[in-house]
């Protein structure tokens, strides 16, 4: 699978807005900030790309659905249950 970023592009600094609550606490247990950010935004974007493909393939899925419902699967003469 293709990856979904450059993992060796250069850090760049970036200003955030976030709950101060949330980040007093994160610091007072020394939550890495960024490399916790990175995880987060990796997730989403994994799960984003995961929704795109769908979208983009449902046309086929669907025609290949229809294909099995009306057909039947190519294996089905080899199986044994």
């Amino acid at each position: 699978m293709q990856n979904l970023y450059d993992k060796n592009a250069p850090k760049k600094a970036t200003n955030l807005s976030i709950n101060s609550d949330l980040l007093t606490k994160t610091r007072q247990l020394e939550i890495n900030l960024s490399a916790t950010l990175e995880q987060a935004l990796q997730q989403k974007l994994a799960e984003q790309n995961i929704e795109n493909w769908k979208q983009e393939n449902a046309p086929a899925i669907k025609a290949y659905n229809r294909f099995v419902e009306e057909n039947g699967l190519f294996s089905d003469e080899y199986r044994q249950f």
